[in-house]
């Protein structure tokens, strides 16, 4: 399974219009060799850069979709897919976008395919669904982009 992004290759920088500098929506996102056993699909943005004073444990969740169908292929920019919604570190649902506050920053985005849905409140977080996720995950996938703010 993979996940890619024409917006932005893997490790390079993602377009400022992704973000707090732009208009703050969601890449587009193509998933590309979801297994045919899939029966779900959960896809999770993080920023592990986080300075610590900020935020003890460094991490800032961006995005938190879960039940995506297994069927999709392709997430328009600025469009969220089918599925439930989740929070993300700022308490609000929907996409969040990259504003690293010192540097440039990692953001991940991660893909999971599941052999099963999930039984989770919308609204839930990214630990909640990775708990419950973590028996069924067949396989993952992630792209990695980088944004430092224009200053």
């Amino acid at each position: 399974m993979q996940l890619a992004s024409s917006a932005f290759a893997p490790n390079a920088s993602i377009p400022s219009e992704f973000t707090c500098d732009g208009g703050n929506y969601n890449p587009p996102l193509d998933f590309l060799d979801v297994p045919a056993a899939a029966k779900s699909l959960v896809l999770i943005m993080e920023d592990p850069d986080v300075p610590t004073h900020l935020r003890a444990d460094g991490m800032f969740d961006h995005w938190v979709l879960w039940n995506i169908p297994p069927e999709t292929r392709h997430i328009a920019a600025g469009e969220a897919p089918l599925g439930e919604m989740g929070v993300t570190t700022r308490g609000v649902s929907g996409y969040t976008g990259p504003c690293p506050p010192d540097r440039e920053h990692r953001y991940f985005f991660k893909l999971f395919a599941l052999s099963e849905k999930l039984d989770l409140p919308t609204g839930s977080t990214k630990a909640e669904v990775l708990a419950a996720a973590e028996q069924y995950i067949i396989i993952d996938a992630q792209l990695m982009g980088k944004y430092n703010r224009q200053r």
